[in-house]
């Protein structure tokens, strides 16, 4: 087992985020297996899980004459335009059915603000309103973090880059991580976790 001070933030494996679901990201699914495997080795299990409310200012639906992936600005900055998806309540918000959800003694929804997404696993995209996962992981003496999951580049990168800047030990396992890649990404995510301090694996 790892110490007591470690803990493994599991990222948004749902539905929509594997093959068939409304945001795929390519082979997704093959690092479910993997993922529960490394559960066994931590005492502190997280999951994050997209949690948007229908029409969320996030989707290319919400705007007129827009196409998912285009880049629109919002108060607090650009943000990519998606297609519906992780829509609360529905089954691609679910977990992936073979993930041990059972691991987990927390589970972070970020995303359910209407008027703001939620990357980060710390902070909404206005990089200054908290998840709270910072606090529970201060009360619980996490130092360190292992992220894996989905997306490597947009919600996986951004937790990175978060935990790393708010002084928490982080490394990414990018062999139980799946990309987006869209537009250069994920070599954009690589080079911004490295220099964030983020320790990348694999």
């Amino acid at each position: 087992m790892r110490a007591t001070d470690e803990a493994l933030v599991v990222i948004d494996v749902q539905n929509d985020f594997c093959p068939g679901g409304a945001l795929a990201v390519a082979g997704g699914d093959g690092i479910v297996g993997g993922i529960n495997a490394l559960m066994s080795e931590f005492h502190n299990v997280v999951l994050t899980q997209d949690w948007h409310p229908t029409g969320h200012s996030s989707f290319a639906s919400s705007h007129a004459d827009q196409e998912p992936f285009s880049v629109t600005t919002m108060p607090y900055g650009p943000q990519v335009l998606w297609p519906d998806h992780c829509v609360q309540g529905s089954d691609g918000a679910e977990f992936h059915r073979e993930l041990r959800t059972d691991a987990a003694q927390m589970i972070v929804r970020k995303g359910f603000n209407p008027a703001v997404d939620s990357y980060s696993a710390f902070f909404e995209n206005d990089h200054t309103t908290p998840t709270g996962l910072e606090g529970y992981l201060r009360t619980r003496g996490v130092k360190k973090l292992t992220m894996v999951g989905l997306a490597l580049d947009f919600c996986v990168n951004f937790s990175a880059v978060d935990g790393a800047n708010l002084g928490f030990h982080v490394t990414v396992e990018q062999d139980l991580c799946r990309a987006i890649d869209l537009d250069g990404s994920h070599e954009g995510a690589l080079t911004g976790m490295t220099d964030a301090g983020v320790q990348l694996n694999g």
